[in-house]
């Protein structure tokens, strides 16, 4: 039966049948990559954003040549793999287990000290399109 109140135990089911925690050494490795996990999810957003900014600046390419239509395709690939890890975080946290939700604010928060927290230092702030309400 699945929770539908938040709580704090070890026993945890985490986005499938086969990821379970029942020790508490296994809980903190689910931890840890539940921290992890939302780590690369900011870096990789990161990237995103860069590489699409990067994109923009090379306005003088036409829009359908080949070299067009590639940073197209793969920025594309890299903005629908973002989507898809942020929808997975989304749906860790709706385990409802505190540990996890932490976990993931944290590692959204330390991943975002890292990896974004300069943005407007140089001047050139980064526009944020985020796919979902993830972050």
């Amino acid at each position: 039966m699945m929770r539908i109140t938040m709580y704090w135990g070890k026993d945890v089911t985490l986005l499938f049948d086969w990821w379970r925690t029942d020790s508490w050494p296994s809980y903190a490795l689910s931890l840890l990559a539940c921290f992890l996990f939302s780590l690369f999810y900011q870096y990789l957003e990161d990237r995103r954003l860069r590489f699409n900014s990067t994109a923009a600046d090379r306005l003088s390419q036409p829009l359908l040549s080949k070299i067009g239509r590639t940073r197209g395709l793969a920025a594309a690939a890299l903005f629908g793999f973002n989507a898809a890890i942020g929808y997975l975080l989304m749906l860790a946290i709706m385990s409802f287990n505190g540990g996890v939700f932490l976990a993931i604010v944290f590692g959204i928060s330390v991943g975002y000290f890292l990896f974004r927290a300069g943005d407007d230092d140089d001047g050139h702030a980064v526009i944020v399109d985020n796919s979902c309400g993830c972050s």
